[in-house]
């Protein structure tokens, strides 16, 4: 029972590391889940031959590893000047095609940011989510669409979806069973209504992945559980007791802290 608690564990891959012995690491310390980005070496998406993909499905089959892509939150999914906005889209789709030929499970959606044009920036990101999902459908990959950061008030770009009014903009504008959230607990934390807000606002049911960091409610930081101010215990708690049974996904520190902090959370559930 144990270990399968554990096994609901996933984490961020380090980018210097290839994903192979991404996938060995977390079979050796029995994660069950992995995200990683496909956007430097030694895992940009040209790395990928076909020889390269058989090995990558051959090591998650075997250990019974789930994995999934996580784009650049960086690339502004919200973009809509001419050609930069097809660039864009042509990056999305081509993490998706990798996605699909690796076998991944989910791909990790953003909503982009704006410089105070919030409303044409929204509806092109509503927009270009919805292209995504509907091609993720097809190819049966879930988009688990994460809650983005708060960025200082005086910073010349906003994420968005930063707080739980603008992740309503695009959970209303759409539905499919392509298309969960990745309940981003760091980010709520950083906004008024904190991830609590979040919570009751959305529930668990449509929850893809936790994702987990710490931070002091100040701004955008990874650090380890225990360094920041998020109650861990009341967060499992609450998760726990509205039925949720998905996965977590670990996004801080090094490899050791990953598996202290991983049993510290599993004895919690």
């Amino acid at each position: 029972m144990q270990n399968n608690i554990k096994e609901r564990f996933g984490f961020d891959a380090p980018k210097n590391r290839p994903i192979e012995e991404s996938i060995q690491w977390a079979a050796e310390n029995g994660f069950g889940y992995i995200d990683f980005q496909a956007d430097v070496p030694p895992n940009n998406i040209a790395s990928f031959d076909d020889a390269r993909v058989r090995t990558v499905r051959e090591l998650c089959e075997k250990h019974n590893i789930a994995m999934g892509i996580h784009p650049s939150s960086a690339i502004n999914n919200a973009e809509y000047t001419p050609i930069m906005s097809e660039a864009v889209d042509d990056y999305l789709f081509a993490n998706l095609e990798l996605a699909e030929r690796l076998g991944c499970g989910w791909l990790i959606g953003h909503g982009g940011y704006h410089f105070g044009d919030v409303a044409q920036r929204r509806d092109a990101a509503i927009e270009r989510i919805r292209q995504l999902v509907a091609r993720a459908e097809q190819a049966k990959i879930v988009i688990f669409f994460e809650n983005h950061n708060r960025e200082p008030e005086h910073a010349e770009i906003h994420y968005i979806p930063h707080n739980v009014e603008e992740t309503h903009w695009f959970f209303n504008a759409m539905r499919s069973p392509y298309l969960k959230w990745a309940f981003n607990v760091a980010h709520g934390h950083l906004v008024p209504e904190g991830w609590q807000g979040f919570l009751d606002a959305f529930g668990v049911e449509n929850i893809g992945q936790v994702r987990l960091n710490d931070n002091t409610g100040e701004y955008e930081i990874h650090l380890v559980p225990g360094e920041g101010t998020i109650d861990f215990v009341d967060l499992f708690g609450q998760l726990k007791g509205r039925g949720y049974d998905g996965w977590f996904s670990l996004g801080f520190g090094d490899d050791a802290d990953k598996v202290r902090v991983r049993d510290e959370f599993a004895a919690y559930l």
